[in-house]
């Protein structure tokens, strides 16, 4: 609900602010008092788009604050949240125009975008006129509308829609895939083969690097291995210990011990000479190139980094790129089998999907009958009786929601042919139209304030009666702002305001004045009679009043 309007030099206002209650509120006044720049204040408070330049002439800036309630549970919560703004009890909306164009806009202090503003006015405020611009006249809008009314839930057919939508994507994609696997198979078999035939095996280029490396350099060792050989054999090393092993131990009697230590270090000497010795065999042993193994080992060598160049992959992951083409040839071969499941798993979504739009539309008519009979019941009373109002449902193009188009038609007159809306109703019809729509579209919806601009145009008497009648049942649940002309529209308001204009030294300046019941019953008269208010107007106001 809107709590408090304030308005600081914008247009003709210098200084203003509008405290607003629940139910119906009323703003009267003579045409040109500034009643209309009152809206264009909260229009620019809410980010809609409106005149470029709202600063009064030689102020420096404008500047409009709206205060709103915000119930538990609003749906502005959300938008908050969405822009990282923490919700209280109070929505404090607030927006600055410079004299140099500059706007600037805060949500309880915090700096928010334009889109912020409008994300909120979204959900806070409802604007109708003749010129209805919040989706009454827009046919694109009329199935939502209709929806609502009828309290349809679209999740299933959404959800429906969505499930056959990814179907035909997966079975795009595995004809595609399918597609693209039949162009390279030829490559795909043969490169397969080739891979399979050599069946080269993670880290085995290295290997076989260095045992090339070690058979090419052996030739170049094996000579001098040899030769230490042969220092260590039995004509060698070993020998020359063993000799002097035996001259040791011949004297080792007559040594008193002496020679204990040297010949037990000599035949620890003998046994690593020994292992040397063996070791040296068999590295001499490993040297012997066999000629045929050399050329094995290359053969391969070149086979393996060959098919890497080729298909542009590390050697080592030859084996895993082998296993994508077997992957793919796989697929190729059970690919008629997969698209015959994909094929069969779209038509069950197009099916389920089928199900829960037609769901849709029994529901839609059902409701559109009913919305019929609503408006012929609301159109009676403000003398409409001979118009005939249609919720047209017809086929449209199939979606998320279903596939009907919803158009509100309406005949003017008995045998006239039926039109949209905004084509065949005159100005003063038109804000009938809208207005009974609007009782009967409209539900339970706590917070939301919705404006009506001269709504009441072009009716009076017992018409304009039904039209107040009716502006006072949508204020039951939810606050309702009227600006109007219409005497019987102003008695039947909770709160009454009156906006006149003044001259104060060379300037034009309107303000607002919140009316006590007895200048209730003079603005009244005025609206009755004109300047000059007579007791009868008076007495006339006082009746309007109750």
């Amino acid at each position: 609900m809107l709590r408090s309007l304030d308005i600081r030099d914008v247009l003709i206002i210098d200084r203003l602010t509008l405290d607003l209650g629940p139910g119906l509120n009323v703003l009267t006044g003579e045409t040109g008092a500034g009643k209309s720049i009152l809206l264009d204040a909260l229009g620019f408070v809410l980010g809609w788009r409106g005149r470029a330049e709202l600063v009064r002439a030689g102020a420096a800036q404008g500047e409009v604050t709206a205060v709103f309630d915000l119930p538990v549970g609003h749906a502005a919560r959300r938008v908050l949240e969405d822009a990282g703004i923490e919700a209280e009890d109070d929505l404090i909306l607030r927006r600055v125009n410079s004299a140099d164009g500059r706007k600037t806009a805060y949500v309880n202090d915090r700096r928010v975008s334009g889109e912020v503003l409008r994300a909120l006015s979204d959900v806070l405020v409802e604007l109708h006129g003749q010129q209805d611009d919040r989706g009454l006249l827009n046919p694109r809008g009329h199935r939502a509308l209709l929806d609502a009314f009828a309290g349809v839930d679209v999740a299933a057919c959404r959800a429906a829609w969505a499930a056959a939508r990814k179907a035909r994507v997966a079975l795009a994609e595995a004809e595609a895939a399918l597609a693209a696997a039949r162009a390279e198979e030829d490559f795909l078999r043969h490169a397969v083969a080739e891979l399979d035939k050599l069946n080269p095996e993670p880290g085995e280029e290295a290997t076989l690097d260095a045992r090339r490396r070690a058979m090419q350099g052996a030739e170049r060792i094996r000579a001098d291995v040899a030769r230490a050989l042969q220092m260590l054999s039995d004509d060698g090393a070993e020998a020359a210990l063993r000799d002097a092993t035996r001259w040791l131990e011949g004297a080792a009697d007559r040594a008193d011990g002496a020679l204990d230590a040297p010949l037990a270090a000599i035949g620890r000497a003998l046994i690593e000479v020994s292992e040397a010795q063996a070791g040296v065999e068999s590295c001499l042993r490993g040297l012997d190139a066999n000629p045929g193994e050399l050329e094995a080992i290359e053969e391969r060598l070149f086979a393996i980094r060959a098919l890497a160049r080729k298909h542009a992959v590390l050697p080592d992951d030859l084996g895993g790129f082998a296993g994508q083409l077997r992957a793919r040839l796989a697929a190729l071969d059970s690919g008629e089998a997969g698209i015959g499941r994909l094929q069969k798993a779209v038509a069950e979504a197009e099916a389920a999907w089928q199900t829960e739009a037609a769901r849709l539309t029994q529901t839609r008519m059902a409701a559109a009958r009913r919305l019929d009979t609503a408006m012929a019941a609301e159109l009676a009373p403000l003398k409409m009786e001979r118009a005939v109002f249609t919720t047209a449902v017809t086929k449209a193009e199939p979606g998320p929601d279903g596939a009907d188009e919803v158009t509100f038609t309406v005949a003017t007159n008995p045998g006239a042919p039926a039109g949209p809306l905004n084509r065949i109703a005159s100005g003063g019809e038109l804000s009938r139209f809208l207005l009974a729509l609007k009782v009967c579209l409209t539900g339970d919806t706590p917070g939301l304030t919705m404006i009506f601009d001269e709504i009441d145009r072009g009716v009076g008497g017992a018409t304009a009666d039904a039209v107040g009648r009716r502006l006072k049942l949508l204020s039951e649940t939810a606050q309702v702002l009227v600006v109007t002309h219409s005497p019987q529209v102003a008695a039947l308001g909770a709160h009454h305001w009156r906006v006149e204009k003044r001259v104060e030294a060379g300037q034009t300046l309107s303000t607002v004045t919140a009316l006590t019941p007895d200048a209730r019953i003079e603005e009244i008269g005025r609206m009755l009679s004109g300047d000059t208010i007579s007791n009868a107007a008076r007495q006339a106001a006082r009746a309007l009043l109750g």
